[in-house]
């Protein structure tokens, strides 16, 4: 019964999005406008073939991917549709107005008809989210960017000026469809040669055996004083129905184990001392922490922290950036961090960054603190866009990212 009321509101959705197609196609050629129809009604029709049956295929794992694709595009279908009902909501109130008004004034009514211009404007409001997301899942999914910061640092041994630290962060493996794509991201990791290199989280998206199929590319990144990981929310299985606990407690000892097996230094409420250039340099992981009540807190960091005091310069891998504004830079204990590095917001893969003078996202109105390097006094925060993709296997103006950030003397 539920299934029926559900496409019967679907289909009543269609039907008054489709009043616009047939009224801007009253003029076209037969077999342009009877085509646009047809198109226009096959969408209901996947939708209903989705609804009974073929979603199941999700259980079978060489189904799981292309899935994903299909319901993103039958989600991105109908989120246009959407944008295009509410302008002819627009025109809608603007008959209603005019039919109350010229009932109460008895004048002879003119313009009650659905506007021809108002339909276009629907139609090509539809298209616009259409064309966009859709080209975002075909065009970026793997179309990694580079994004260099130099990071000026007070007290900076003159020694560590130079020292150049590559960060990736949110790979959610379990979303890739595709393995050649991904060595470019490698080669571009390894062509910088960097001294250092972070994982900030999210390795999967919710199981560890996503990530096995491509532990022999990950495991190709190089540098000179190694890679350091740490956890971010979704590498704890908290996203996943297990059927017990001890299944869930043997998944997450998967998760560490392919930390080692990439040949990744996990941090666990851990730092570790490096001594680079003659001088001593604290690496600080903690696990997942956020300042929103919708996370697990995970994260300890005083007791990562503790033991670091002596080091020249503290570096700090804390996935969710509201980390950072929480207690980072909070507590005066931690007033020595000089970087903060973090993922998870992911840019929301969709938005507009237009380099030296403006950008936006969505996400910003959750996270104050969402892409790039943000200062508080003399600590820095970098927020990474993230490697991967998740939910949406696409990115619009967000562009997947990698890090490059070298240290100057301030």
């Amino acid at each position: 019964m539920r299934l029926l009321i559900a496409l019967l509101l679907l289909f009543c959705f269609d039907s008054y999005v489709f009043q616009a197609l047939a009224l801007v196609a009253e003029g076209w050629p037969s077999a342009l406008r009877w085509g646009s129809y047809a198109l226009f009604w096959t969408l209901p029709l996947l939708v209903l073939a989705h609804w009974l049956g073929i979603s199941q295929l999700s259980q079978l794992r060489p189904y799981r991917q292309g899935l994903m694709w299909w319901r993103s595009l039958l989600i991105i279908a109908y989120l246009s549709k959407f944008f295009g009902a509410l302008v002819l909501l627009f025109d809608d109130f603007r008959r209603l107005l005019l039919a109350l008004y010229y009932h109460w004034s008895g004048s002879v009514a003119l313009g009650l008809d659905r506007s021809v211009l108002n339909a276009e404007i629907a139609l090509v409001v539809s298209l616009i989210p259409l064309v966009l997301l859709t080209y975002g899942m075909i065009r970026n999914p793997y179309r990694y960017r580079v994004f260099r910061e130099k990071v000026p640092l007070p007290n900076l041994p003159e020694e560590l000026v130079g020292l150049k630290i590559v960060q990736i962060s949110d790979i959610h493996s379990g979303s890739f469809t595709q393995r050649e794509p991904i060595k470019e991201a490698i080669r571009l990791i390894n062509a910088e040669r960097a001294d250092l290199v972070f994982f900030t989280g999210d390795l999967v998206n919710s199981v560890a055996a996503e990530m096995h199929p491509f532990v022999d590319i990950f495991d190709k990144i190089e540098a000179r004083h190694g890679v350091y990981s740490i956890l971010g929310n979704h590498d704890y299985g908290d996203y996943h129905a297990w059927e017990s606990v001890a299944a869930k407690r043997v998944n997450f000892q998967d998760l560490l184990a392919t930390h080692r097996r990439m040949g990744w230094d996990l941090m666990l409420n851990e730092h570790r001392l490096l001594d680079i250039r003659g001088h001593r340099i604290a690496v600080i992981g903690v696990e997942n922490y956020s300042a929103s009540a919708r996370f697990h807190k995970y994260g300890d960091l005083s007791r990562a922290y503790a033991g670091t005091e002596g080091a020249s310069l503290k570096l700090l891998l804390s996935h969710d950036p509201s980390h950072w504004e929480a207690e980072v830079t909070q507590r005066p204990a931690f007033s020595d961090i000089a970087i903060t590095f973090s993922g998870h917001t992911h840019g929301m893969q969709f938005g507009i960054e237009i380099p030296g003078w403006w950008r936006w996202s969505p996400i910003q109105y959750v996270y104050r603190k969402w892409a790039g390097l943000y200062r508080e006094g003399k600590q820095y925060l970098y927020v990474n866009r993230g490697l991967g993709f998740l939910g949406y296997p696409g990115r619009v103006g967000i562009l997947p990212e990698i890090t490059v950030v070298e240290l100057e003397k301030a």
